[in-house]
């Protein structure tokens, strides 16, 4: 049976998180809905990761399969006919039934946006997170570089984290300001639950002054969540790049967002 490999883009603010749930809208639901429909028969989705409640994707890879006979145009036409407004198929394409969106992933990278100003947003409200002391970006980011490297995340995890494992590596980080923006871009391995939340609200603590830059380091040690800083917002963290080995040429990083020159690898799948 061919597979097919989709990439989506979401607002995640109208749902309770990607996954399906039985009492809340989540996104993989209406996704699978729109696809079933074109497809003339039920379809699941495997995503590349599962998004939390409130939080965004600019990039999200699926794969689901079907005998349905359908060009890549249609695919994406169809599904986007059947969408909410707050969901796109950007690009579909036929994989080998060896492809798989969440185990072939080799990295994913998140990026978290903070309006720092005095006034809260309205054009950007729910997209962003606001901060309304000022930041020091440059403390952020020398803080955060403590984080990289392979190391037991447990500081920085949910309480009610499922993960067998706190082990997680982390490639890059990287925090930015443009103006009143600021990014903070993390790429890793894998993510436990709540975990770039968790990394930003511990830096933004930093940010303000309230804890000395070598803070983030006694809290990745420390191995206990009590001693981190506040889980962030959802609002400004979007899934913004996802990287697999093969040649396949489907994209899987998101480009820009939100003005920002996205330096993510601009590996393929």
């Amino acid at each position: 049976m061919p597979r097919i490999a989709l990439g989506l883009e979401y607002d995640g603010s109208a749902f309770a998180g990607w996954q399906s749930q039985p009492h809340a809208r989540g996104v993989q639901s209406v996704v699978e809905k729109a696809i079933a429909l074109v497809a003339d028969h039920p379809v699941g989705v495997v995503a590349a990761g599962r998004t939390d409640a409130g939080v965004h994707a600019a990039i999200q890879v699926v794969h689901f399969d079907s005998p349905s006979v359908r060009s890549q145009r249609s695919w994406v036409l169809g599904t986007n006919a059947n969408l909410p407004r707050y969901v796109s198929a950007l690009w579909a394409a036929e994989v080998p039934d060896s492809f798989h969106a969440r185990f072939g992933a080799m990295s994913r990278s998140y990026r978290y946006f903070i309006l720092n100003r005095q006034v809260r947003p309205a054009l950007r409200a729910g997209n962003v997170t606001w901060i309304r002391e000022p930041l020091d970006h440059e403390r952020m980011h020398v803080a955060a570089q403590q984080l990289i490297g392979q190391h037991d995340f447990s500081s920085f995890r949910a309480a009610e984290c499922q993960s067998r494992s706190a082990i997680r590596r982390l490639q890059d980080i990287q925090v930015r300001r443009q103006g009143e923006l600021l990014c903070i871009d993390v790429t890793a391995n894998a993510f436990l639950h709540h975990m770039v939340r968790n990394i930003a609200g511990t830096l933004i603590a930093v940010g303000r002054g309230d804890q000395p830059i070598e803070w983030v380091g006694k809290v990745l040690e420390a191995r206990d969540r009590k001693v981190g800083g506040i889980t962030a917002p959802p609002d400004g963290l979007y899934l913004a790049g996802i990287q697999y080995e093969g040649t396949l040429n489907l994209s899987s990083t998101a480009g820009e967002l939100l003005g920002f020159p996205c330096p993510v690898r601009r590996d393929q799948v």
